[in-house]
């Protein structure tokens, strides 16, 4: 039996560059990942002028072989890439105003993250290199799943009229009346 997941050490490169408005000084974007990279906290990698590139984490992108679906219908993109879910600091002390959260190559686990509006979902180009080991992981694991279609009930719901109108009201004709004031009992 194979293994069910395979975890790959992936450093998160961050770019900071000035704000285009008054309201944003910075701007923050991830642009790369680095496959097998070495434990980094905010390690400078580049600067030119105000724009400065950091190696800001590594986190552990795992692929499962449960998710071999969602795995393939990345690697069919035009540009397959890496989900980098980003979230801001409370502390307005924190050393960096980002924290990496996760690297997913999941759309699906992308997608849920970007729905919750308190993450920030980047997506960032695979490298050669890691777009290859994510497609010999799906090459041996996807199994394609037979589709089943789903069989309609026989019985017949729509003859009867269960909760219709109110049980104390006694003519059937006008289910949709209100009761009177007076208590009436159902014969």
């Amino acid at each position: 039996m194979s293994q069910k997941s395979f975890t790959l050490p992936l450093g998160i490169v961050l770019r900071k560059s000035p704000g285009v408005t008054r309201w944003a000084k910075w701007v923050w974007k991830a642009v790369a990942v680095l496959p097998g990279a070495e434990p980094a906290k905010w390690r400078e990698l580049r600067r030119e002028g105000d724009i400065v590139e950091y190696h800001a984490a590594t986190v552990p992108l795992e692929l499962w072989r449960t998710d071999t679906e969602a795995y393939l219908t990345e690697l069919s993109t035009k540009v397959p890439s890496i989900y980098v879910v980003l979230r801001e600091h409370d502390n307005p002390n924190a050393e960096s105003p980002l924290e990496v959260v996760l690297a997913t190559a999941s759309p699906f686990d992308g997608q849920d993250y970007a729905d919750n509006g308190e993450d920030i979902v980047e997506l960032v180009p695979m490298p050669p290199a890691l777009k290859a080991l994510i497609g010999n992981w799906v090459e041996q694991h996807h199994e394609d799943e037979e589709f089943i279609k789903r069989r309609r009930d026989k019985s017949r719901v729509d003859q009867e009229e269960d909760g219709i109108g109110d049980g104390r009201i006694r003519q059937l004709a006008d289910v949709y009346r209100a009761p009177s004031s007076k208590r009436e009992t159902v014969h």
